[in-house]
């Protein structure tokens, strides 16, 4: 057996090993792009059954776009547009998104697309990546079509890496394949909690959501829902699974929760 001595190694290697670790095992949470900027293409996969993944992936985008610092400009200043492309199978299984029920700052700004294949509904997303003047964009695809390969998700994040525009991609009724994504979410809506003067009255959408893969997060599961104009989430884990979770960084990719009744 060869023995490898550590010594000659410089010290900086190990420093470097040990910063890149700590990055790698640091937790996803709200609000986060503050410090370290936007996730420039997140892939959200949930159940056409329920509204869990346009909801999740517009709550994302909102998190991220309202915790970037702008400097001395004003958030409700930045008037930029949102793209919102689909799908026509996407649109007929989860519906159009409602311009009255979207928060404010966006109901008189969203543009809308409706592609008739695939194929068409990826140029719209890599168009509306390369136009700055787009503060993010959102796409819905049905299934696991042949145009979206590996190549199509690099092509993708390329674009959004280069412009800054970020995505985020709901896939409706599809199974973990390869791509390029920097943050892979799984999502599942769960009861809302009673109200506090109203226990009877509709609560507050609440879901949860499994980071099953990120470039630069440990996986992990949190219990996200909306409080006033921020998002909230909270670890569904107990604190001592943490190391366990940040070592294991192959959970969750072999696994696939297939909706209710497939």
């Amino acid at each position: 057996m060869i023995h490898t001595d550590p010594a000659p190694l410089p010290f900086t290697a190990f420093e470097d090993v040990a910063a890149i670790s700590t990055r790698r095992s640091a937790r996803w949470r709200p609000g986060l792009a503050a410090q370290s900027g936007p996730a420039l293409h997140s892939e959200i996969f949930a159940s056409s059954r329920e509204g869990a993944g346009a909801a999740v992936a517009l709550a994302l985008a909102l998190d991220d776009w309202r915790s970037i610092p702008r400097g001395e400009v004003r958030k409700e200043e930045d008037r930029r547009a949102v793209l919102w492309v689909q799908t026509r199978e996407a649109a007929r299984l989860s519906g159009r998104p409602y311009r009255a029920g979207l928060p404010r700052e966006l109901a008189t700004r969203l543009i809308h697309v409706l592609a008739d294949k695939p194929e068409d509904a990826l140029f719209a997303l890599e168009e509306g990546l390369r136009c700055r003047d787009l503060a993010f964009v959102i796409g819905e695809v049905s299934g696991n079509p042949r145009a979206l390969d590996f190549t199509a998700s690099r092509r993708l994040t390329l674009a959004a890496q280069k412009h800054g525009v970020p995505l985020f991609l709901v896939r409706l009724d599809a199974q973990r394949d390869l791509s390029s994504a920097r943050m892979r979410w799984e999502v599942i809506s769960v009861p809302s909690a009673p109200l506090r003067w109203n226990a009877q009255a509709p609560g507050v959408p609440a879901w949860r959501a499994e980071l099953f893969r990120a470039r630069t997060h440990a996986p992990g599961e949190w219990l996200l829902h909306q409080d006033g104009v921020r998002l909230k989430a909270m670890r569904e884990r107990a604190a001592d699974n943490d190391t366990e979770g940040a070592m294991d960084w192959t959970a969750g990719l072999q696994r696939r929760r297939l909706p209710q009744g497939a």
